[in-house]
C-alpha cells in the first residue's frame, strides 16, 4: 500500500482542511463537497485525511464492520454476540464514476433467492465504507440514480437492496466527501443540499506559495516514506486532537443565543428547508469541540455559516455560490445575545490558531499556500465573492459591437430527439435504460440486474416435472432467468449554432436572442444534457464552447458573445457537423439535437445561399434532429429561416413564439420533419 501524502504537510487550504477535520470530529455534520478547478489537490487532501481517522473496533469476520459493543441486529452476517473485537484502520473507499448500482449497494443472488430461499448477498462499496470515508471524485459526473442512492444511505445511515420482494438491509454510516470541477457541470440544487459543508478551492497566484508546494511535492515523490516520517509528529498531534474533540463533543453546549443566530442567518439568506439550520448547529458544535471549548461562540456560528450555506443558496446553474459576509455579520450582530455568553475563563484552550473559528493548525512556518498533493493551490476567494460568472466584455474592434446583455430567461417546452436511444440517463428523449417503466423481458447478458419475475416463472414452469419438482418451491435454473427491459429518458447533446453577424445586431435583437438561448440552456441543465456552442460571424465559425456538461460555462460564453460582420451560415453548419462527428466517436450513444438561432440570411463568399443549403442537407442526411429559431423581425419577412429548417429536415419557430412559451408543438414537428425526411430518402 502506497504511503499517503501527510495531511499536515498540505500548504494552505485552511477552509478545506477545516471542513474535513470537522467531519472527522463529527460525521453527523454530513460530509464535504469540495469545488475547485483542476490541479488544486482536492483528492490529495481527502486521501491524506484517512490516515488521521482513529482506528475502529469491529466484529471479527463481519463484512459489514459491526461494532462489537453494539452490533447491528439486522446485519446480514449476524446475529453477533457482544464481546471483544479486533481493531483496524478506518477505510477510505473510492467510488468510481462509472460504477454500477450493484457495485455501490451490493448484489443479491436472485437465482438462489428464488430456488433456495437464501439471501446470498455480496456487499458493495457502501458496506465497505461503513465507519470510514467514502470518497467520490468528480461527483458531478456520477449518474443521478447513483447519487440518489448514495445520499439516501448517507442520510439514513443504512443501505437497502431490494430485488423483486427480496430485501437486505445493513448499516452504512460514513464520512461522505465529494470533489468536483464546476467547469464540467453542476450538481442539482437538491443534491447540493444533501452535502453538509462545501468548500471552494482555487490555485494560488503567490509565487512563494507555489514554490513551497512544488518543493514539498518533489520531496514526497523522491521518498514518500521519508517525507511522511518528517511529518509524523504533526500527524500524531492532529490525530490526538481529533480523538480529544470527539470525546468533548457530547459536552458542548449549544445555547439559545447561538440557536437564534443560526435560525436568523438561515432565514436572512432565504435557505430552503431546515437542513441548513441543523447542519449549522452540528458544525458550530464541532467547531467548539475542535477548539477545546464546551460553549458555542458567535465566531463558531459565523464559520459554520460560511461552510454550510453557500451551496444551499444556489437555485439554478447561473447563480454564483457564496455569501455576502457583510450581511452575515449584520445578522449575527442583530440577533446576538448576552445571556448565553460563556465564562471568559472557560474557553477551553484549543492550541491551534483560530479560536472560535476552529482553524486547523499551521504546521510549518514556511508558507501557507496551496496544498502539496500534486498540483495544488490556495488563496481561496472570500466566500461572498462570485466565482467568475459575472459579465465579461469582449474587446470591440474590426466592426465588432460590444456584447449585449441577455434578457431574463423563461420556461420553455421540451424539445426531444425522435426514436428510442440508448444514451446516458437523463430527462429529455425516450431511451432504453436501467431505470424506468418495464416494457419487456430478455435473456440476461452478463449479471442479472433487474429480474422480470413473470417472464422467469413462465420460462421455468414447463420444466418442473422434468426437473423432479416435489415440493412447493419452483425449481429455477440459470437459463430460466429473464432480465427486465425498461424504457426511461436519456440526456442528449444540445448543440447551439448561434448567428452573431451584423444582421442580428443591427436590429438590436441579440438581447432577446441570448435570453432565448439562456432559457434553452436552463432547460438543458434540468434535463441533464451536454451542451455545446458554435457561433458564426464575419468570415468563419468558431466553437465557443466544446460539448460539456457545464451549462453555466455556456451561459458565460454566451454573455460575452460580440456581434458584427457578415453571415457565414454555411460555415456555422459545417462547424456543427464537425463537432458532432467528433462527439460521435467519443460518445456514440448520446444523440444530438441541433438548435440553430438565426434569421436565415447567408452572405459572404461565392454562392453563400447554395453553400448553406448543401451544409444543411449534409446534417439532415445523417438523421440529426434540428430546430431553427427564426430571429427575423420587421413587417417584411423573407422566410429564410423556414427554408433552412426544410433543408435540415427539422422545424422552425419564430423568436416571438419561443419567448411566448408557445412551442408546445415543436416535438411533434421535429419528429414529423425527420419522418418525412426519412420517407423522401427511402
Amino acid at each position: 500500500m502506497s504511503t499517503p501524502y501527510p495531511f499536515t504537510a498540505l500548504v494552505g487550504q485552511d477552509d478545506l482542511r477545516l471542513a474535513l477535520l470537522l467531519n472527522a470530529v463529527s460525521p453527523a455534520v454530513g460530509g464535504v463537497l469540495v469545488r475547485g478547478e483542476k490541479g488544486t489537490a482536492k483528492s490529495t487532501a481527502v486521501r491524506a485525511l484517512s490516515a488521521l481517522i482513529p482506528e475502529v473496533e469491529v466484529v471479527a469476520g463481519c463484512r459489514f464492520s459491526c461494532a462489537p459493543g453494539a452490533p447491528d441486529p439486522a446485519c446480514p452476517d449476524g446475529p453477533h454476540e457482544t464481546g471483544p473485537g479486533t481493531s483496524r484502520a478506518a477505510r477510505m473507499v473510492e467510488l468510481p464514476v462509472g460504477a454500477s448500482e450493484d457495485r455501490l449497494v451490493g448484489a443479491l443472488d436472485i437465482e438462489r433467492a428464488l430456488a433456495e430461499g437464501v439471501k446470498a448477498f455480496e456487499p458493495g462499496l457502501l458496506a465497505e465504507a461503513h465507519r470510514g470515508i467514502l470518497y467520490v471524485d468528480e461527483v458531478n459526473l456520477l449518474h443521478d440514480h447513483l447519487v440518489d442512492l448514495l445520499l439516501d444511505a448517507a442520510a439514513m445511515g443504512a443501505s437497502y437492496v431490494e430485488r423483486e420482494g427480496v430485501s437486505v438491509r445493513h448499516a452504512a454510516r460514513f464520512l461522505l466527501v465529494g470533489t468536483m470541477n464546476p467547469e464540467e457541470g453542476e450538481l442539482r440544487p437538491q443534491l447540493l443540499d444533501r452535502f453538509g459543508l462545501t468548500v471552494e478551492v482555487a490555485a494560488s497566484r503567490e509565487p512563494d506559495q507555489r514554490v513551497e508546494v512544488v518543493k514539498r511535492r518533489l520531496a514526497y515523490d523522491d521518498d514518500p516514506e521519508g517525507f511522511a516520517g518528517k511529518w509524523e509528529q504533526e500527524e500524531s498531534a492532529v490525530r490526538a486532537r481529533i480523538v480529544a474533540a470527539r470525546d468533548l463533543l457530547p459536552s458542548v453546549r449549544l445555547g439559545d443565543a447561538a440557536l437564534r443566530q443560526i435560525a436568523a442567518t438561515c432565514a436572512a439568506f432565504e435557505v430552503d428547508g431546515m437542513r441548513a439550520d441543523i447542519v449549522m448547529a452540528r458544525t458550530a458544535t464541532a467547531l467548539a469541540a475542535w477548539a477545546g471549548r464546551t460553549d458555542v461562540l458567535a465566531e463558531d456560528v459565523r464559520q459554520a455559516a460560511l461552510l454550510a450555506l453557500p451551496h444551499r443558496r444556489r437555485r439554478n446553474p447561473f447563480d454564483a455560490p457564496g455569501l455576502d459576509e457583510d450581511k452575515l455579520d449584520d445578522t449575527l450582530e442583530e440577533f446576538g445575545g448576552q445571556d448565553d455568553e460563556p465564562d471568559p475563563d472557560g474557553d477551553g484552550g484549543g492550541d491551534g490558531p483560530g479560536g472560535g473559528g476552529g482553524q486547523p493548525p499551521q504546521d510549518a512556518p514556511e508558507g501557507s499556500g496551496p496544498d502539496a498533493g500534486g498540483d495544488q493551490a490556495a488563496d481561496i476567494p472570500a466566500q461572498g465573492e462570485p466565482s467568475g460568472s459575472g459579465e465579461q466584455k469582449a474587446p470591440a474592434g474590426g466592426g465588432e459591437q460590444a456584447a449585449a446583455r441577455a434578457c431574463e430567461p423563461f420556461r420553455t417546452k421540451m424539445l426531444s430527439v425522435p426514436g428510442l436511444g440508448e444514451g446516458a440517463a437523463g430527462r429529455r428523449s425516450r431511451a432504453r435504460t436501467e431505470h424506468g417503466r418495464t416494457t419487456g423481458a430478455r435473456r440476461p447478458r452478463g449479471a442479472l440486474t433487474k429480474l422480470h419475475l413473470a417472464a422467469t416463472v413462465q420460462a421455468a414452469a414447463p420444466h418442473q416435472r422434468a426437473r423432479g419438482r416435489s415440493g412447493p418451491g419452483l425449481v429455477v435454473r440459470r437459463d430460466d432467468l429473464r432480465q427486465a427491459t425498461r424504457e426511461g429518458r436519456e440526456g442528449n447533446l444540445v448543440l447551439f449554432v448561434v448567428d452573431a453577424s451584423g444582421s442580428m445586431a443591427a436590429r438590436q435583437r441579440m438581447s432577446a436572442v441570448k435570453g432565448a438561448v439562456l432559457s434553452l440552456l436552463l432547460d438543458a441543465y434540468q434535463r441533464r444534457d451536454k451542451v455545446g456552442l458554435v457561433t458564426f460571424r464575419g468570415s468563419s465559425a468558431d466553437v465557443a464552447l466544446p460539448p460539456t456538461s457545464s451549462v453555466d460555462a455556456a451561459a458565460v460564453r454566451l454573455e460575452s458573445l460580440p456581434t458584427g460582420g457578415r453571415t457565414p451560415l454555411s460555415a456555422g453548419l459545417l462547424k456543427a457537423h464537425d463537432v458532432l462527428r467528433v462527439e460521435r466517436l467519443r460518445d456514440p450513444a448520446r444523440r444530438p439535437l441541433v438548435v440553430v438561432v438565426t434569421d436565415g440570411r447567408a452572405t459572404g463568399g461565392p454562392e453563400p445561399v447554395a453553400l448553406a443549403g448543401r451544409a444543411a442537407r449534409l446534417l439532415a442526411a445523417e438523421g440529426t434532429a434540428s430546430v431553427v429559431v427564426d430571429c427575423e423581425s420587421g413587417p417584411v419577412r423573407l422566410g429564410l429561416a423556414g427554408q433552412l429548417a426544410g433543408e435540415l429536415g427539422g422545424t422552425a419557430v419564430t423568436l416571438d413564439e419561443l419567448r411566448a412559451d408557445s412551442i408546445a408543438g415543436l416535438v411533434k414537428d421535429v419528429q414529423g420533419g425527420l419522418q418525412a425526411n426519412s420517407r423522401r430518402v427511402a
